[in-house]
C-alpha cells in the first residue's frame, strides 16, 4: 500500500537536504590551468570565478592570453560544477528516486 505520509516526509527531508547542499556550494572549489600553468583559474560550486592568476610572460600576447584565460576559466567552472553535482548526489542519497533522465542541472548546478 502507498504510504502518503511517509512520502511527504521524504519530500520534506529531500528539500531540507537540497537547501543545505546548495548553501554549501560556495565552499566547493576547483582550480584549473592552461598553457602549462601560465594561467590558473579557481571557481566555486556556484559557478563563480574566485581567482585568476596570469603569468607575466603572457602580457605581451593578447590573443594567446585571451585563449588561455577562457580555457582555464571554463575548465575550472566545469570541474567545480561536477564536484557540486557529486556533493548534492551524496547529500541526497537514498532520498531521491532513481528516475531515468532525472537531471540535477535543474537545481542550479
Amino acid at each position: 500500500m502507498f504510504d502518503m505520509m511517509g512520502m511527504m516526509g521524504k519530500v520534506k527531508e529531500l528539500q531540507e537536504k537540497m537547501k543545505q547542499a546548495q548553501s554549501e556550494m560556495q565552499y566547493i572549489t576547483a582550480t584549473a590551468e592552461s598553457g602549462g600553468g601560465l594561467v590558473k583559474a579557481t571557481a566555486n560550486g556556484e559557478r563563480r570565478l574566485l581567482k585568476l592568476e596570469i603569468d607575466e610572460s603572457l602580457l605581451t600576447d593578447r590573443d594567446m592570453l585571451a585563449d588561455l584565460v577562457v580555457a582555464a576559466v571554463n575548465k575550472a567552472i566545469e570541474d567545480a560544477g561536477e564536484q557540486a553535482r557529486e556533493a548534492l548526489k551524496s547529500k541526497t542519497a537514498g532520498l531521491m528516486p532513481n528516475l531515468p533522465g532525472l537531471d540535477l542541472g535543474n537545481f542550479g548546478l
